[in-house]
């Protein structure tokens, strides 16, 4: 019986080289189906809900045994941007919060990069490391 079950883990392993398999996309999406299957439960709903979660489980499985790997590498940039959006802009409101009696949060004009400097300089030059652009700032 173990010979069995070795075997069947090996020509799986077989069939899914070369392919994308799960990624963290791949979990939400699934979860996004069950939540619409549960929601399919309301009566007043219709069809409509269970027809998106099928949708989307045949996404799910389209990812997971796909060979366009830069593709679904792509896809999974786009969605973890998305995710890092708001906990990018938490964590700058809690560094400001910190922050705000030893230094001073400003957006640079050209490339809307956030920059740090300390209180109590004066008239300072600051250059934005990202696009080397010289700001004049009092702090």
């Amino acid at each position: 019986m173990k010979k069995f079950f070795k075997k069947i883990g090996n020509a799986f392993a077989r069939m899914m080289y070369g392919r994308y398999g799960t990624d963290e996309l791949n979990m939400v999406l699934m979860f996004v189906a069950l939540f619409f299957l549960l929601l399919a439960y309301i009566p007043v709903v219709g069809f409509v809900f269970p027809f998106l979660a099928l949708l989307i489980m045949f996404w799910t499985i389209f990812r997971s045994y796909s060979k366009n790997i830069p593709r679904r590498r792509r896809e999974l940039e786009v969605y973890l941007k998305i995710k890092r959006k708001p906990q990018n802009a938490r964590k700058l409101r809690k560094n400001k919060k910190r922050d705000k009696k030893t230094h001073c949060y400003f957006k640079c004009p050209t490339c809307k990069a956030v920059l740090r400097v300390p209180r109590g300089k004066g008239e300072i030059i600051v250059t934005c490391p990202r696009c080397n652009g010289r700001i004049p700032k009092k702090t």
